[in-house]
């Protein structure tokens, strides 16, 4: 995680322009200086604390590394770092330098990597955390030893960088970190929140005369730091074009030569695509005779992050093994007829359309969750275990109330009854149907709800941990921002037609539902809002702003609506600048529950969000401190936060950006658009922060006409992705 982006600052020099709220950095905390959240922040091992999910997650996260690495190993030789290349590798660079030289057409010399099938990630059951209790030892791995991090602080100290990187470098780096910061000071770049002019500083004082901008060790890490940074932004790969020129502008000499490095040491990989339009902008990168008569067809050359590029190809597989199997027959034809008449409108269609597919998209707004809470309860009846993920907390608990269950409830008797789990807690066991002895998902019908929040390895992981003969359903309103991960898995599936897709008639209802419904077609008009369910509130600059939202949530809107200050949620473009995350928890926290905040600026009854691992959001309420941590009850559950993750992981709630607000609703929400947040506005933006409100919605208005013309002319920024080149020839184009 990198630092949090202010919303008046905006770098466009960087590969992607990442924006105000960027997916990969709206929850972080801290600074350049400081660990990322999740990660070690202690000196060796950690003081005992309760288990966790965050515990359960890791474990799923080293599980998907060590797939990704016997995929490594599946695809290439053994590459020594800096030494001769062999197998795949070898070709590959040379495609890359025949390329570049002219002396063959890319499509001639780039071929894309023969999809392999593997097994299904061993299950993982971590116990779930404790209600409350003695703390207990992790049993994950311990971090850097003391005497390790301790060596890496006075190598850090010796170049001028911060001593409190030394936790996360050594963590990063491994055995021999210390050796390594010295043979490659560029390495640093590695850690989370740090930038190539900051590597540069590290590196001219350890180097003296023998750093320059032309050092091959630079190129490479700047190469990696940009295609981490394309990741943050949603990007699974960057166009080789686009790579290139960007490391001109980062004073790479010679970026070819700093991408063929790249290659050359493994750590990225290239790709060739074809395209389908010979008059498309990718035309400009390479083309190939296709037909033996002169007829160029259009190809790009990508390079991706070998994680997000294998995740992608990983899900691409898992979805065709899927598309093209035939579902299990569980229930007759006519049984599933008679469900889907029995069905109101478009819920008879997505239950028609599962009965014979094993994935279907289904599309639609806030209204349409009641027709997969149809489907569910329909193949329940019918003998399926069926079962509903969403990728947060506040999106399960919506649709479990939709459900008329509580999260996660346990079966009685017979097959599991409809629930709702998060996709974390789904695929590590911790809740959910558990997995069967060849160690795939112990269900016949997943639905995965909020589908546009879902990244390429999630994705993944979901696909490949799904049994043969089970169905997919991903559902979700196509409109709003897109996941925190790289990828866009379903924006891509909608795009590339290779399943059926049912789109919701149902619309929202009254006023807010045609004002969020027009903002999706780039149009932001008046609606007739008796009951207040829409108020404008101008102001002249981010502190009237901050003064009017803290008076709307505290004392106008419970006056008038009727909606509590603990039921009303703020939403703003960024967390930092005058009227950001920041500035507006620290006013609305002086007015709902003052304090002291003697334990890293919290006190009991805080309302607060808390970030386990990058793009995890759980919101909750401080319960007290003590030696053991920071004690929140996060989504009816107990959470203890080490001390010293509190900083890193804790923000106030009051307020919200957008993208940590996916997936909820709240009775009331206040929308704060200060001046200064102008180049944030997208319409994505808009509809995903409009469409938080159930009964009330404030938009507290400072940017003049930039909200009409970002609703009508500034579309969701576009994200470089594989899947549906990799889907094509695996599936069939349907109608």
């Amino acid at each position: 995680m990198s630092t949090e982006p202010e919303p008046a600052t905006e770098d466009t020099t960087d590969a992607v322009d990442t924006g105000s709220e960027t997916p990969g950095t709206v929850e972080a905390a801290g600074s350049a200086s400081d660990p990322r959240p999740g990660e070690p922040a202690g000196d060796g091992g950690e003081a005992a604390r309760q288990l966790s999910e965050v515990e359960a997650e890791l474990s799923a996260q080293r599980i998907e590394r060590e797939r990704i690495e016997r995929r490594k190993a599946e695809k290439q030789g053994p590459i020594e770092a800096g030494g001769k290349l062999s197998g795949t590798a070898a070709d590959l660079l040379a495609a890359v330098r025949a390329v570049e030289s002219g002396a063959k057409p890319a499509a001639a010399v780039f071929g894309a990597p023969e999809p392999a099938r593997r097994p299904a990630p061993e299950p993982v059951r971590p116990p779930r955390p404790a209600p409350a209790g003695p703390a207990t030892a992790p049993t994950g791995p311990a971090g850097p030893a003391p005497e390790a991090v301790q060596s890496v602080r006075r190598v850090l100290a010796e170049g001028g960088a911060p001593e409190a990187l030394a936790p996360q470098t050594a963590a990063l780096l491994g055995e021999g970190a210390q050796d390594a910061l010295r043979a490659d000071p560029w390495q640093l770049l590695r850690v989370g929140g740090v930038r190539p002019e900051q590597a540069d500083g590290f590196a001219r004082a350890l180097l003296g005369a023998e750093c320059g901008p032309d050092d091959e060790r630079r190129g490479r890490a700047v190469t990696v730091w940009l295609l981490e940074q394309a990741a943050l932004a949603g990007h699974t790969a960057l166009e080789l074009s686009r790579l290139t020129a960007t490391l001109a502008q980062r004073g790479v000499p010679d970026p070819d030569a700093a991408v063929q490095s790249t290659l050359a040491e493994g750590e990225a990989l290239a790709f060739q695509d074809a395209l389908d339009e010979p008059g498309s902008a990718a035309r400009s990168e390479h083309t190939e005779d296709t037909d033996g008569e002169g007829e160029e067809r259009p190809v790009r050359v990508l390079i991706g992050l070998e994680r997000y590029a294998l995740a992608e190809e990983s899900l691409a597989d898992g979805l065709a093994r899927l598309v093209n199997s035939t579902p299990k027959q569980d229930g007759s034809a006519a049984d599933w007829e008679r469900a889907a008449a029995s069905a109101p409108g478009s819920a008879g269609e997505l239950i028609r359309a599962v009965a014979g597919h094993g994935l279907v998209l289904h599309t639609g707004g806030e209204a349409s969750l009641a027709e997969p809470a149809a489907l569910l309860h329909a193949a329940h009846a019918l003998g399926l275990r069926a079962w509903a993920a969403a990728p947060g907390p506040l999106g399960r608990d919506r649709f479990a109330a939709l459900l008329g269950t509580e999260p996660a409830e346990p079966p009685s008797s017979g097959p599991a009854a409809p629930a709702s789990v998060t996709v974390a807690d789904l695929l590590t066991g911790v809740e959910g149907p558990g997995r069967d002895a060849d160690g795939a998902l112990d269900l016949d019908l997943l639905v995965v709800l909020d589908a546009p929040q879902l990244d390429v390895e999630a994705g993944a992981l979901l696909a490949e941990s799904l049994p043969d003969g089970a169905r997919l359903v991903l559902a979700g309103d196509p409109a709003v921002l897109g996941s925190v991960g790289p990828g866009r898995v379903f924006a891509d599936l909608l795009a590339a037609r290779v399943c059926p897709q049912v789109a919701s008639r149902r619309p929202d209802p009254g006023p807010l539902g045609e004002l969020v419904s027009g903002i999706g077609i780039g149009e932001l008009s008046q609606v007739e809002a008796p009951g207040k369910e829409v108020v404008i509130v101008p102001v002249r600059d981010a502190g009237e702003a901050v003064h009017r939202t803290v008076q709307l949530v505290a004392d106008s809107v419970p006056r008038a609506i009727g909606v509590p200050a603990e039921e009303t949620q703020v939403i703003t473009p960024g967390h930092g600048g005058a009227a950001g995350t920041r500035a507006l928890n620290a006013a609305l926290k002086e007015r709902l529950n003052p304090g002291p905040g003697r334990f890293g600026g919290f006190d009991p009854g805080d309302r607060v969000v808390h970030t386990p691992a990058p793009g995890r959001v759980l919101p909750g309420r401080v319960v007290k401190a003590d030696a053991d941590g920071l004690h929140l009850t996060c989504a009816g559950e107990t959470v203890v936060v080490p001390r010293d993750r509190v900083e890193g992981s804790v923000r106030h709630g009051w307020a919200l950006t957008a993208h940590q607000a996916l997936g909820g609703r709240w009775p009331a929400v206040v929308v704060v658009l200060p001046g200064d947040a102008v180049q944030a506005l997208s319409r994505p933006w808009i509809y995903t922060a409009f469409g938080r409100a159930a009964r009330h919605l404030s938009v507290v208005h400072g940017v003049d006409q930039a909200l009409p013309r970002a609703v009508a002319e500034v579309p969701a920024k576009p994200r470089t992705t594989r899947l549906p080149v990799l889907l094509a020839p695996q599936i069939p184009v349907t109608d």
